[in-house]
């Protein structure tokens, strides 16, 4: 009978596989990290949060025997080459704590690190032995060891001088006056001291380094006033962004920050609905928006009759005066007039009898709309041209789009599309419906 020692070992301690067999790169690390908090989806996906916000870390660090251990939670910017650090808190049962601040836009990233703190354990024991008047002064060597070992490793002048000047006054005192030894010994500057200069060289890291997202305050929390441009009140027909920009005023005297536009495009005429969802549209009706397309235009377009590309912006900018956003609907479908039915019809599902697979929720039929096909092996020049879409907007002042029926396009797409945008857009946020 033989053992391996594989059979013992129930948590990672800095594996590597060679040839599929597990190798330990370092067996002298014995602190265990593991269920941190915020992490989704196993670090895949970033945390949220936005400026201002607080980003509070937890995790459960353990190790083997009785030793005192110390944590820190390691945090930056995306882009920074230097690490931040704070000092974690025990909170109970394995549990550690500490917090940072994000303040700025963008992506942060933030991991963890912990160690058996042998020093803190000897502060530990020294009290504890002490208090039951037990013989220390071998305590006090071991002592005045590590604090000459902190003094090699600190970065500071100052503090060596400090620990030095500690060291001595330890030595002189372990035989003469126990009791002012012990109080040096536990008390607070050499605690600090050796707080700024730990041994690290055995400490274990998380396996991951985390990110977290930060956007703007309004995606956290805003007020959004809807209503559809072609509505606006005016002696025409049609409504124009003339005519709704004279609206804007009023709306912020009322305490929204957010102007939400459904779709704004050029609208299919081909199965139109009319009133009430009729089938059957009438000459007058204008038909849903959200049948995104004709020969006037696609996604990147505006339906005429609401004015030029030039007023859309002057538009925007004068919300942005009144300390409004202008949020725009991000409806990826078209209409059977859309430019991408003609010029790319591998974008869309072809049924049996060579006809475009419309929109269904069965029993329901929306034979105005014809939903883009996810799995087109020409799925790449899709998801660029939906970004092309979006950067196109954000162009032109943009800066919050509401997600129609996110849910019937792939996490993948969302996940790639997300990342692509804000890494050079990052106060671009996306709201699902």
């Amino acid at each position: 009978l033989y053992l391996r020692l594989s059979d013992f070992i129930c948590v990672p301690i800095a594996l590597f596989r060679m040839n599929g067999v597990p190798v330990i790169e370092e067996g002298r690390q014995r602190v265990v990290i593991e269920n941190v908090k915020p992490e989704i989806g196993g670090g895949r996906f970033p945390a949220k949060r936005v400026v201002g916000e607080r980003v509070t870390v937890s995790a459960d660090i353990f190790s083997d025997g009785h030793d005192s251990l110390s944590a820190v939670l390691l945090w930056k910017k995306q882009d920074d080459r230097e690490w931040q650090q704070v000092p974690m808190v025990f909170i109970e049962n394995d549990r550690w704590q500490a917090s940072f601040t994000v303040t700025q836009l963008g992506a942060y990233v933030y991991t963890i690190e912990g160690w058996g703190d042998h020093f803190r354990t000897w502060q530990r024991d020294l009290g504890k032995k002490f208090d039951a008047g037990q013989d220390i002064s071998v305590d006090f060597l071991t002592g005045i060891s590590h604090i000459e070992s902190v003094a090699k490793r600190a970065a500071r002048e100052d503090d060596r001088e400090k620990l030095r000047s500690i060291h001595d006054n330890l030595a002189g005192l372990r035989e003469r006056d126990s009791i002012a030894a012990v109080n040096l010994a536990l008390g607070k500057e050499i605690t600090e001291l050796v707080e700024r200069c730990p041994d690290m060289q055995l400490a274990t890291r998380y396996e991951k380094e985390l990110t977290v997202v930060v956007d703007p305050p309004k995606a956290l929390f805003s007020t959004w006033y809807e209503f559809f441009p072609r509505s606006c009140p005016t002696e025409k027909k049609h409504g124009t962004f003339a005519d709704c920009e004279k609206l804007l005023p009023s709306i912020s005297e009322m305490g929204f920050d957010v102007v939400y536009l459904p779709p704004i495009h050029p609208i299919g005429r081909t199965k139109r609905r009319g009133k009430d969802n009729a089938v059957i549209a009438g000459l007058d009706d204008v038909g849903s928006p959200w049948a995104i397309g004709s020969e006037e235009g696609g996604h990147a377009a505006i339906h005429p009759a609401l004015g030029t590309m030039e007023d859309f912006e002057r538009f925007v900018n004068k919300a942005k005066e009144l300390g409004l956003d202008v949020a725009l609907d991000l409806a990826l479908q078209c209409s059977p007039d859309h430019p991408y039915v003609r010029e790319h019809p591998e974008w869309f599902r072809q049924r049996p009898d060579g006809t475009v697979q419309y929109a269904e929720n069965p029993p329901k039929k929306y034979e105005d709309i014809y939903p883009l096909n996810f799995e087109t092996e020409n799925w790449r020049e899709l998801w660029e041209e939906i970004r092309r879409v979006v950067l196109f907007w954000i162009g032109k002042g943009v800066r919050i789009f509401r997600v129609d029926n996110p849910h019937t396009k792939p996490f993948a797409f969302w996940e790639w599309l997300i990342t692509e945008v804000k890494q050079d857009h990052p106060d671009v946020f996306f709201l699902s419906e």
